[in-house]
């Protein structure tokens, strides 16, 4: 996890973004990422985080920390919902 952290850091200096962001959102997502492998599709996995993501940029706010991090989770939390609607059928 160390290195992933470290990896992570060195992107968001590459891009311009903030880490604390990353870092307050990484479990959610990993979490997220793992509930769909393993459920509706295991290479959808990577890019439903993606999606994520660029859904909170889409939405043209400023990206500051405590609103980006809400942002992520709400997003989050509605993609759960639907891995558990379709792994339910």
């Amino acid at each position: 996890m160390a290195q992933m952290h470290e990896w992570l850091r060195d992107v968001c200096d590459e891009l311009g973004l903030d880490p604390a962001i990353v870092e307050s959102t990484a479990e959610q997502l990993l979490a997220l990422v793992g509930q769909v492998a393993h459920g509706p599709t295991r290479p959808g996995a990577p890019l439903t985080a993606f999606l994520v993501g660029l859904s909170v940029g889409a939405a043209g706010r400023e990206l500051d920390a405590g609103s980006t991090v809400r942002d992520v989770t709400e997003r989050a939390e509605a993609v759960e919902r639907l891995v558990a609607s379709r792994t339910a059928r």
